[in-house]
């Protein structure tokens, strides 16, 4: 039970990187790498929105926020895998590429997509983040206090 849980979250934490990825990244790393294979449409790529829910505080009582546009879609490979892309805004050949990424990690290539997909997407997801953090504490005040010693 264990491994299913493993496999669950790794699966978890890919799916998340493809969807945060910027627009034609993913396709780009995908076609550099290796040649896409053939596929079905299980689902061809369609533009929605969905709910985003909002926590008041991050624990409060969950409430509606609003809704965003995404684009979803579902493949299978001629191998048998299959790959489920959900992509913010209306971004249909990047679902696509995601799709192709997600049934790719579940077969024998996994590991070669890993590397030349998910790992670069990893390390600028990484270096955003690290930038974000730093202009944001560039601007950060600290505030001290002096006791004026009137006892």
């Amino acid at each position: 039970m264990k491994d299913a849980f493993d496999e669950t979250a790794r699966r978890k934490a890919w799916m998340s990187l493809l969807a945060k990825a910027p627009e034609g990244r993913v396709a780009a790393l995908l076609d550099a790498a290796i040649t896409r294979p053939e596929f079905a449409w299980l689902r061809a790529p369609e533009i929605g929105s969905a709910m985003v829910r909002g926590r008041a505080g991050g624990t409060g009582a969950p409430f509606n926020l609003g809704e965003m546009t995404v684009t979803r879609c579902a493949l299978t490979l001629v191998s048998g895998e299959v790959g489920h892309a959900y992509i913010q805004g209306r971004r249909k050949g990047d679902a696509e590429a995601a799709a192709l990424v997600d049934a790719l990690m579940q077969g024998g290539d996994a590991e070669k997509i890993r590397a030349a997909v998910l790992a670069p997407l990893e390390a600028e997801r990484i270096a955003a983040k690290t930038a974000r953090a730093a202009k944001a504490a560039a601007t950060k005040v600290e505030f001290f206090t002096m006791v004026r010693g009137e006892d």
